[in-house]
């Protein structure tokens, strides 16, 4: 197994394993907290420490929903499919978004810029239909105003970007 900074510090976390039964789920807990997901890397690691195989790791992570095998997009979109937003359209908001952004539900962007989420209710009610974008709750949204939304992510992306790029190559003729 190649060993990166990260390995090294996520092994220093677990050496208080005892091999004590019911442990399982706190080491993965662990292991999402410090990579923001659940590596490959990480599965191994605790198979082996453990003595649990591979393959019943992997199938406590897919049993619980908590529990994430990719990275989180940058911008993480929780969209409310709770009755009000239902009843107002979110099932279209939702495809507006798959379409838009070419994910399904539970899905990464490519470039990991969003990821796409539905939660049972987000509590705007009369703003419905809702989602969040990270902590921002947009509302009454239409097809078009999501797009518009979602477009508007991707600018500021590429101009931070842009703005950045432009930033090192000040620095480079420095």
């Amino acid at each position: 197994m190649v060993t990166t900074a990260a390995t090294e510090d996520f092994r220093y976390r677990l050496w208080r394993y005892d091999g004590a039964p019911g442990e399982l789920i706190p080491l993965l807990q662990s292991a999402q907290d410090h990579f923001g997901y659940i590596p490959r890397r990480a599965i191994s690691y605790i198979a082996e420490v453990t003595g649990i195989p591979e393959s019943e790791v992997y199938g406590v992570i897919t049993f619980y929903s908590q529990f994430r095998l990719q990275p989180m997009g940058k911008h993480v979109i929780r969209a409310c499919a709770g009755t009000a937003c239902h009843v107002s359209g979110s099932t279209l908001i939702i495809d507006t978004i798959q379409d838009e952004l070419g994910i399904e539900v539970g899905g990464t962007t490519e470039d990991g810029l969003f990821t796409l989420n539905t939660v049972a209710c987000i509590g705007c009610c009369s703003l419905a239909p809702v989602v969040m974008i990270n902590d921002e709750t947009h509302g009454r949204l239409t097809p078009a105003l999501l797009r518009k939304i979602l477009r508007q992510y991707r600018r500021r992306e590429r101009a931070a970007e842009s703005s950045g790029a432009a930033g090192a190559e000040c620095a480079d003729r420095t």
